[in-house]
């Protein structure tokens, strides 16, 4: 089979696989393309990426595949508006400055910002979690802290290319004590506004790749809606610990690579 064939296969096969499962559990997929791109080309022979290539590849991905699941979610009566608002606006503005800010920063230190984010995720998704599964509604929330954290995860992640939803769900769940549904839901419309900032600052910095971006964007569309809708009939346990399991591998991968 041709080289060239191969890899664009296995960019899709990347891209299906982390939209499908970003779908179902309301995050991005950067969490787990992130490191996919990373290692897995040059472990089957191909060109390695770089921290700011996989970055910028994954900024455009999760525009498209949180787009794609918030579609098929925008029926179901869980996002919940006035969360979107006060977590969203904060986020795109510092993920655009995390995007554009990142052409400034060294490969290693990329590596370093999603190897925080991840493990402070992991650590989040173990704590216990009040919000139960919901019916679409919610009780007041801290908006100060809903904002805050919601700017500060946005300059995190737009560097890693990443729309935050990894930690926004934890944050939703353990400090807003949101309903796990509508957590999941509605992260997926912050995550979409997310990837705008993070996109846009990725693409003034110059770091963009044409076709592997096409590729794991076609990924996207497809796998993100079928995840989404098998997981509006999964249990919301099952949901969880699916999240917390992607994550904490994660971490583990990525710390024992930084610290080895």
């Amino acid at each position: 089979m041709n080289v060239e064939i191969s890899w664009i296969i296995l960019l899709f096969a990347i891209g299906f696989i982390g939209s499908f499962l970003s779908g179902m559990v309301g995050i991005g997929g950067s969490i787990i393309k992130y490191p996919m791109l990373l290692y897995i080309p040059p472990a089957l022979g191909f060109t390695a990426f770089s921290a700011q290539e996989v970055s910028a590849v994954s900024a455009a991905q999760v525009f498209f595949a949180s787009l794609a699941g918030l579609l098929a979610y925008r029926k179901g009566g869980w996002i919940h508006k006035p969360l979107v608002m006060y977590m969203g606006i904060p986020i795109v503005l510092g993920s655009f400055i995390g995007g554009y800010g990142s052409k400034f920063l060294s490969d290693s230190v990329i590596n370093v910002t999603y190897a925080v984010l991840a493990l402070i995720a992991a650590v989040m998704m173990f704590m216990p979690k009040r919000g139960g599964e919901g019916d679409g509604s919610i009780a007041a929330f801290n908006k100060p802290l809903a904002a805050g954290s919601a700017a500060a995860v946005g300059i995190l992640s737009g560097i890693v290319g990443a729309a935050g939803a990894f930690i926004t769900v934890p944050i939703m769940l353990v400090l807003l004590k949101i309903p796990t549904r509508v957590a999941i839901a509605s992260s997926l419309a912050i995550t979409f506004l997310s990837s705008i900032g993070s996109t846009g600052g990725k693409l003034m910095g110059g770091h963009m790749l044409l076709i592997p971006s096409l590729v794991m964007i076609a990924a996207s569309i497809i796998g993100s809606p079928i995840g989404a809708k098998l997981g509006q009939r999964m249990n919301v346990k099952i949901l969880q610990g699916l999240l917390s399991i992607l994550i904490t591998a994660t971490v583990i991968k990525i710390w024992w690579d930084l610290l080895m």
